[in-house]
């Protein structure tokens, strides 16, 4: 039963999406629009930067369980994680600025700027990201109340994507004046200043409610040992994962509606789509009220599946029956974001009752890290599809690399739907068996051999 402490109000749920669209006016910059900045308006190879993004995994590998140790060993008067919430947007607007700036050197000094502005970023954003999905879990310990927190942070995901891809293109051809590399740096900022004011209101309009105060120091082998010991979190984040194909006709768009469709301004019809398609989460608290979550995401994967074949079947003569598709597929897959997001949380009271640690930094991070390995890795895919097709920068391209483009946008993505069908068919943590969990914990029960008080229940000052 939801108490009215447990309750979160409009006011808090509404700061909490609009943290995540003032952060993902980053993520949408760098996801989308970072690959085509490197290669047509930077100057770097599409291997290079497929390099940058594959190396700069490698060091989240290392950095994100380390920064999510850390953050679950301190508490402030703010809480947790809402102090992160404050700083770092600056620092996200500031080395997202920089990582769009077009630097006069010759190519390797800008292969090497390109790299380190997007470790950077890459670091900076894990600092951000951790805090923001962690909160759902201390923001209320009841399930169908996460369950709307975790869909209204999605929903901000997913608008703050949506809207960058609608309003970058048109800002930065505002500012062009005829040339494309000199809209790019003031469309960056200015849409990043407006992302600092959504991120910044979340701050001060959130509060943590479930406290960790009295948590051990968690180790750098507990990190591992957190993620490796929480088999539900696992499938969860592979078939997260699987989102690589999603992220790779990201990439991919505006190729191939500069090339293929003969009309750029079409990626901000993406854009819309994208934050229309972002109201179909709002049936996600409804659905898991009535059925499984991982039902319901097998379920929309199937549908995605048909969708996707039936959209390679008809071509991309009609770029009405192109958008009309692609709002189709937009639509279902992003259904299952909020899920993922939901089974994580549910996930941190299964790593609770097995070590006795709370550690839903950790956790999440699980979270963050997998989004940007998705992300890097589906940049780097598509920079090698590029290169093994034919792609050549400004120029017309071959029937070989406009067929290519377009299997990928309408076909590929069924693979890691499929895959992600996989996956989630052998997930067995579902709502009985977190609640039976929940259960013992509030009566102070833990895995054999595990002795942990529970934490009180508390509101941070603001």
């Amino acid at each position: 039963m939801t108490t009215l402490h447990n309750k979160l109000s409009n006011k808090e749920l509404m700061s909490y999406f609009g943290y995540g669209i003032g952060q993902c006016f980053s993520f949408g910059l760098v996801g989308s629009f970072i690959l085509y900045f490197y290669t047509d308006i930077l100057g770097i190879s599409p291997l290079a930067a497929s390099s940058i993004f594959l190396i700069a995994r490698v060091w989240d590998a290392v950095n994100d369980p380390l920064i999510a140790g850390y953050m679950d060993t301190l508490e402030s008067r703010f809480g947790k994680f809402r102090p992160y919430m404050l700083f770092t947007p600056f620092l996200i607007v500031l080395v997202t600025i920089a990582s769009f700036y077009n630097i006069d050197a010759d190519t390797s000094t800008k292969v090497m700027y390109a790299g380190i502005t997007y470790l950077l970023w890459g670091t900076l954003y894990t600092i951000s990201d951790v805090p923001f999905w962690s909160m759902s879990s201390v923001m209320t310990d009841e399930p169908q109340e996460r369950a709307k927190a975790a869909t209204c942070a999605m929903l901000g995901v997913n608008a703050g994507i949506g809207a960058t891809l609608v309003i970058f293109p048109k800002l930065s051809a505002f500012f062009a004046d005829g040339r494309t590399d000199q809209g790019y740096l003031p469309a960056v900022i200015v849409l990043m200043i407006a992302g600092l004011l959504f991120m910044l209101n979340g701050f001060y309009n959130t509060k943590e409610r479930i406290s960790t105060a009295n948590c051990e120091k968690v180790t750098l082998k507990d990190t591992f040992q957190a993620v490796r010991k929480n088999k539900p979190l696992f499938f969860i984040l592979a078939a997260f994962f699987m989102n690589v194909f999603f992220n790779l006709v990201n990439g991919l768009y505006i190729f191939f509606f500069t090339y293929n469709m003969g009309d750029v301004s079409l990626v901000s019809l993406i854009g819309t789509i994208t934050l229309v398609s972002a109201i179909a989460c709002l049936a996600t608290p409804i659905l898991t009220k009535r059925f499984k979550k991982r039902d319901i995401f097998i379920t929309l994967c199937v549908l995605e599946i048909i969708a996707r074949i039936g959209f390679y079947m008809t071509g991309y003569d009609n770029p009405t029956v192109v958008m009309s598709w692609l709002a189709v597929v937009t639509g279902i897959f992003m259904m299952t974001n909020p899920l993922i997001s939901a089974m994580i949380a549910d996930t941190v009271e299964y790593s609770y009752y097995h070590s006795g640690k709370r550690t839903a930094a950790i956790t999440f991070s699980g979270q963050t890290f997998t989004g940007k390995l998705s992300v890097a890795v589906a940049g780097g895919l598509t920079g090698v599809i590029l290169t093994m097709i034919g792609y050549v920068p400004n120029v017309e391209q071959t029937e070989t690399a406009l067929n290519g483009m377009f299997f990928c946008v309408a076909l590929l993505p069924a693979l890691g739907a499929l895959v992600r069908i996989f996956i989630m068919s052998r997930y067995t943590f579902t709502e009985d068996q977190h609640a039976i969990l929940r259960e013992k914990l509030s009566r102070g029960e833990f895995a054999e051999g595990v002795e942990r008080a529970m934490p009180e229940v508390r509101e941070a000052s603001i």
